[in-house]
């Protein structure tokens, strides 16, 4: 089967998925005193940790745009989408293993789901996002421009890629142990690699084109573009829907191909 007419079969179980979808938000705030506030407040506290220790303390609020705790609320805001989504696709097909085995859906479908409920986690939060910037706006800090459009093009855009990274992981996280283990490292590797904390045009010669490589790169700058007078980095934005595109190709190439290996072994 190709991974058109694959596509095609997720999209006529779109009802399914929904309910999936539905069914793993309910249960993630169902087991939570606090239910939406978790959303909300890791990526809050953090933000405040690492303002503290880059504007209070060392006095470099410059390593990103201003007003800079704008900045790294919606960098660690897209940051824990991506974390939580390259965490839990991962362990997708291991996770349900029973319903993978027994049921005759697609199984990029349990893929799909993991990043559609992040992805709705992630617009929950953006409310908290829209009151800082009308605290900041109001006090003159924030000057919205027409970029702001491409805000939702990113959120697109790292659904693209997390789609494709999760079709990546999940048959390889079935079939080796220590995958999930390898994931969290390279997650903590990458936070740094990512501009979450700074912005890429504040990263010097030769470490810029690295940075200019992360497919996360590009996303950050399309969703913090509307917000800032800063020019906006094309070439990273290009190599994010290039990057993110050859991702979900190569990652439904390899799910396909490891399938049944995978169905074998869960």
């Amino acid at each position: 089967m190709s991974a058109a007419s694959r596509a095609a079969a997720v999209w006529q179980r779109r009802q399914v998925l929904r309910t999936l979808v539905v069914r793993d938000l309910r249960v993630r705030y169902a087991q939570s005193w606090l239910g939406y506030v978790w959303t909300v407040l890791d990526p809050l506290a953090m933000s405040l940790i690492y303002f503290v220790v880059f504007v209070g303390i060392f006095k470099r609020g410059d390593v990103g745009h201003r007003p800079y705790f704008l900045f790294l609320v919606i960098g660690l805001l897209s940051w824990q989408l991506f974390s939580s989504s390259v965490t839990d696709t991962a362990r997708s097909l291991i996770q349900d293993a029973r319903l993978v085995r027994s049921t005759n859906l697609p199984r990029e479908i349990w893929v799909v789901r993991v990043v559609l409920a992040k992805t709705v986690e992630y617009l929950y939060a953006l409310p908290v996002l829209v009151l800082f910037t009308v605290v900041y706006a109001v006090r003159g800090e924030v000057h919205f421009n027409s970029r702001l459009l491409l805000f939702p093009v990113g959120i697109l855009l790292q659904f693209v890629l997390l789609v494709g990274v999760g079709l990546l992981l999940a048959p390889v996280t079935a079939l080796v142990n220590d995958m999930q283990r390898v994931v969290r490292i390279l997650l903590r590797m990458a936070f740094y690699l990512t501009p979450v904390l700074y912005a890429p045009s504040r990263v010097p010669e030769p470490w810029r084109l690295l940075i200019d490589l992360n497919p996360m790169t590009g996303v950050l700058e399309l969703l913090r573009a509307g917000f800032f007078h800063d020019e906006l980095q094309w070439r990273s934005v290009w190599v994010s829907l290039v990057g993110g595109v050859v991702l979900l190709v190569v990652g439904s190439w390899a799910f396909t191909r490891l399938e049944r290996s995978v169905l074998k072994e869960i």
